[in-house]
């Protein structure tokens, strides 16, 4: 009995482990039509049964908006299609490396601008800090 105990709790830290390695969260900083300052936070976490990765995104207009959810779905190129909730603006971004290039689109189709995000690095509180603001956004978006 000692054993079996001994035995699943090394394999909960196993499989416990092996999920934290599948998620990754970056921070990136950017603008939008060169102009506009702009924050944007990603974690991926690769899908158990296909092995795509899923992305969880926000961003923010630096010191004029409220954090934005985005819905993100990819393509084999490298090409990123990220909706902002409630449909309020689209970007199509190409990722290169550590960084996002591509254009912000409004609704209709009228408004394009260049947008351009850079990874930076942050700290394991800042990390903390936006996966809860996230859970936040998330739960206030999604909830009855």
């Amino acid at each position: 009995m000692k054993k079996a105990i001994i035995t699943f709790v090394i394999l909960l830290f196993f499989v416990s482990f092996s999920s934290a390695q599948n998620r990754k969260s970056c921070l990136y900083k950017g603008s939008i039509d060169g102009k506009m300052p702009v924050t944007m936070f990603i974690i991926s976490e690769e899908n158990e049964c296909t092995a795509d990765l899923h992305y969880t995104a926000m961003y923010k207009y630096d010191s004029v908006s409220n954090w934005l959810q985005l819905d993100i779905t990819e393509n084999k190129a490298n090409q990123f299609a990220m909706v902002e909730y409630r449909f309020t603006g689209v970007l199509i971004l190409k990722k290169e490396g550590k960084s996002f290039n591509g254009l912000w689109v409004s609704p209709d189709g009228k408004k394009q601008f260049k947008a351009v995000f850079n990874e930076v690095n942050m700290t394991k509180t800042d990390r903390e800090n936006f996966e809860n603001k996230m859970d936040q956004l998330n739960y206030e978006n999604h909830d009855c």
